[in-house]
């Protein structure tokens, strides 16, 4: 299983542990998104910058269209099969997603792969829903479980 992870929240005022758990998770910016293996020490991590970031589980559908409308390759060039066969052991976009949804393949599989994904801010009038509460509360941080995918609907 692999989580998608999206900062919400800007560290100012945070302690230095939690800023640099974040930026351990490349998670530097608001509105930037990754994927992680869902792991003991990621699942610390996360526990431990909760109040900063919402995370959910993904399916491969999701993680396709993502690397398709948002993926980037160095040098700011959009992430294609070609480039996704070229540089890596997968034929396709959706291949590599299905790997990454499993647990058996990183962003890190594909060479000059960008591991963070600039998202744009949630659409619609709800927004974020609040950036300082739970998800479990109305809010916007914290664990979302699937309904990540509909966040990730509006911020494509």
């Amino acid at each position: 299983m692999t989580y998608l992870v999206i900062r919400a929240r800007s560290d100012r005022g945070v302690t230095k542990k939690i800023r640099d758990t974040m930026a351990m998770l490349n998670l530097t910016r608001v509105n930037h998104a990754v994927f992680l293996p869902e792991t003991p020490s990621y699942t610390g991590m996360l526990q431990k910058s909760k109040d900063f970031v919402t995370w959910g589980e993904v399916d491969a559908e999701t993680i396709s269209t993502l690397l398709k409308e948002r993926g980037r390759m160095i040098g700011d060039k959009p992430v294609t099969d070609t480039v996704i066969k070229s540089s890596s052991e997968y034929s396709t976009i959706d291949a590599l997603a299905k790997a990454i949804a499993s647990g058996d393949a990183t962003p890190k599989a594909v060479e000059g792969l960008k591991p963070v994904l600039r998202l744009h801010p949630p659409r619609g009038a709800q927004g974020w829903g609040g950036i300082k509460r739970a998800y479990s509360i109305g809010g916007a941080l914290g664990f979302r479980g699937k309904d990540i995918e509909n966040l990730v609907a509006r911020m494509v």
